[in-house]
């Protein structure tokens, strides 16, 4: 599950942050996928209540995960090694602090969808060829670390 509430934020702000993506594109998937859990309730709530700055300050935080965990990657430590499995579970950290209570079952389903949605696997292997796969291995690792 993502966040995909329409951010509280003028045109411009969105442009900014995001660019040129809009999260009111994908809402309505995403709520046929997700709608009328407790994750999707809690992640609506929380991203009405956002400024700009708290878009910057998640997202800041976003990248620096995705940052080390390509450096991790390239490094060529495992993806289910102690290194991978510590960033996932601070991904999996940051989304509850940040979206929603994410379980380790939410989260497990979501390195999933990394892999499974070309359009999430594109997005994440921006970063670095074969992030998307790294990261799936090290979020599913990481849950059945904590028996999940």
């Amino acid at each position: 599950m993502t966040m995909s509430a329409e951010p509280n934020l003028t045109t411009e702000e969105r442009t900014e942050l995001f660019g040129d993506f809009n999260p009111a594109e994908h809402a309505a998937e995403a709520e046929r996928l997700w709608g009328g859990t407790p994750a999707w309730t809690d992640a609506q709530r929380r991203a009405a209540s956002f400024t700009k700055e708290d878009w910057k300050r998640f997202m800041a935080e976003a990248a620096g995960i995705y940052a080390r965990m390509t450096d991790v990657m390239r490094a060529g430590a495992p993806a289910d090694g102690e290194s991978a499995m510590d960033l996932a579970e601070e991904h999996r950290a940051h989304l509850t602090r940040w979206c929603y209570d994410c379980t380790y079952e939410i989260h497990r389903g979501l390195g999933e969808l990394y892999v499974a949605d070309h359009r999430f696997t594109a997005s994440i292997d921006e970063t670095a060829p074969g992030l998307a796969a790294y990261f799936q291995t090290a979020i599913a690792a990481n849950a059945a670390r904590h028996d999940a």
